[in-house]
């Protein structure tokens, strides 16, 4: 299928045909040379429900004595323009 490209602003651009694309209009993407060859595809988001399988991939030496822990100060919500009294 041929396409051609264009200028938009000061970038090059490629129109990617209907029946081509598995895109969002407004979506990002990742634009890659592979020898000869542009290989275009979408950013690959993480979502909380990715959160498991991240949280899994850090190392077991990864903060071995844990977080250090704080006392929690009492604090006046008031002084943030809060809900009145």
């Amino acid at each position: 299928m041929l396409t051609r490209v264009f200028k938009s602003g000061n970038s090059l651009a490629v129109r990617i045909p209907k029946e081509l694309s598995n895109f969002q209009a407004s979506e990002d993407v990742e634009i890659e040379r592979v020898g000869n060859t542009l290989v275009v595809r979408p950013v690959a988001r993480e979502t909380l429900g990715d959160l498991m399988e991240i949280l899994a991939s850090f190392p077991e030496s990864f903060m071995p004595e844990g977080r250090e822990v704080h006392e929690q100060k009492e604090r006046d919500w008031g002084a943030f323009g809060g809900a009145e009294e």
